[in-house]
């Protein structure tokens, strides 16, 4: 695997030197096995902890510290917000009875769903929120319309993606781990009214959040390299053929590495395009439209 080209950076420039060039290039072999990672990345602590990131899905007893949802909810209200209209909402669920459901509601048709959240200090849920704009609209006498389309529903689904993502890093950043989960749409209506929600909001995903029990650690997971994802100037069309073997090397090695059963990532991509996958998903429409989302 190539190496990174390291330049330690002092306090003079407002950065200070970071974990040693091994350390460094042990990061971008866990991030991208033995396929070709990039070169010329430009290292300081912030990047570090990103390249860093793995999913928990185990955690201590131990509940989340004083100050700790504060710092996430002040990270994920510091991340982009479409037209400065904070679309996105987060319910923070620690009720032993409350994660229990939850837990139940990630279960589906054909997945046996994540246990784990119910024993998780705390459950995020992380929702688009287009009830505040809604009301906000007839009290000054608009018609809002706008709510009715595909656009308005896409920009507060993004909104509440791009505050968890902060939200995460910031509980990385203080020592916590989380996971997200997309299951929790498998019963969308069911969750809904579990939590209360208005009308012109969903729960996008959750997300369980604690300290990671260090008995139980997790690894980082391996990405395709970047000439798969990154298109300079045009998106450039490329056959599987060329690129999937590496990937394919990188994915089994990890398998292997964690005592995680054998299978190809080609195979989770072609499991994923079915049906059954959805395990509830497919009536997430229904669901939305009842909630006044009308998608036209």
């Amino acid at each position: 695997m190539a190496l990174v080209a390291l330049t330690e950076s002092d306090s003079d420039n407002g950065r200070t030197a970071m974990t040693d060039s091994s350390q460094r290039d042990a990061l971008l072999e866990a991030r991208y096995g033995q396929q070709a990672a990039p070169v010329n990345i430009i290292w300081n602590e912030q990047i570090e902890a990103l390249l860093a990131h793995r999913s928990v899905r185990a955690f201590t007893d131990e509940p989340l510290p004083d100050g700790a949802l504060e710092t996430v909810v002040a990270a994920a209200q510091s991340a982009s917000t479409s037209s400065n209209l904070h679309q996105w909402s987060l319910v923070a669920v620690s009720d032993p009875e409350t994660k229990a459901e939850l837990a139940r509601l990630t279960h589906g048709a054909e997945f046996t769903g994540f246990d784990f959240v119910a024993q998780a200090p705390s459950v995020l849920l992380w929702i688009a929120d287009m009830s505040r704009s809604h009301a906000i609209s007839v009290e000054q006498g608009g018609k809002p319309v706008v709510t009715d389309y595909v656009d308005a529903f896409l920009m507060a689904s993004v909104d509440a993606a791009l505050a968890a993502q902060n939200g995460l890093v910031a509980a990385e950043a203080i020592g916590l781990g989380g996971v997200y989960l997309g299951s929790l749409r498998n019963h969308a209506k069911e969750l809904s009214d579990l939590i209360g929600l208005p009308a012109y909001a969903y729960v996008v995903f959750g997300m369980a959040v604690g300290t990671p029990d260090p008995h139980r650690p997790s690894a980082v997971h391996p990405r395709p390299a970047q000439d798969v994802v990154l298109h300079r100037e045009r998106y450039r069309t490329r056959p599987v053929e060329e690129w999937i073997e590496d990937y394919e090397t990188a994915f089994k090695a990890f398998r292997a590495e964690y005592g995680l059963r054998d299978k190809t990532w080609s195979h989770s991509v072609a499991v994923s395009t079915g049906l059954d996958y959805m395990d509830g998903r497919e009536n997430l429409r229904r669901t939305l439209e009842e909630r006044g989302y009308l998608l036209r």
